[in-house]
């Protein structure tokens, strides 16, 4: 039945709609708009979500039976921690927050605690050096404030 992939094509490219939309409501950076701002990245993102979504609308799997067992439960696991992420991303700011759900993530697919927390620390230093410092574009620091040079 190729009626589930359709289904959550569709949802997913009002996903992306509304993450590009989302991204539109930036305030230009300070010095007028540049080629590369902190909208570049949602975009971006935005438009691989639709392309992958009308490919999931367009050439459904043929056997694609949802899984409701403990595949569907660790499914919605992913869901909440992706939803709690985006809730702490500007308190806790996003190094200790991406050291969170990512940590989580690792350790639901079976890493130990850990690795899981380490590889999460490391990606959310990893990503946060590479946006703040080779893009120049800012992440919220959040609890790790204290930490910003000027």
């Amino acid at each position: 039945m190729t009626f589930n992939d359709r289904i959550f094509g569709v949802l997913l490219i009002a996903l992306a709609v509304a993450y590009g939309w989302g991204a539109t409501q930036f305030p230009e950076p300070f010095g007028g708009a540049e080629g590369v701002g902190p909208e570049t990245f949602p975009y971006l993102l935005a438009s691989v979500l639709v392309l992958s979504s009308l490919y999931l609308i367009v050439r459904p799997d043929p056997d694609n039976a949802w899984p409701w067992s403990r595949t569907g439960v660790e499914l919605l696991i992913a869901v909440a921690v992706l939803i709690v992420y985006t809730a702490l991303l500007q308190s806790l700011g996003f190094i200790l927050s991406t050291l969170l759900a990512v940590g989580t993530l690792c350790w639901r697919m079976g890493a130990t605690p850990l690795k899981a927390y380490v590889t999460g620390g490391v990606a959310g230093v990893a990503v946060f050096g590479l946006f703040n410092f080779a893009l120049d574009l800012a992440l919220p620091l959040g609890l790790l404030s204290f930490l910003e040079v000027s």
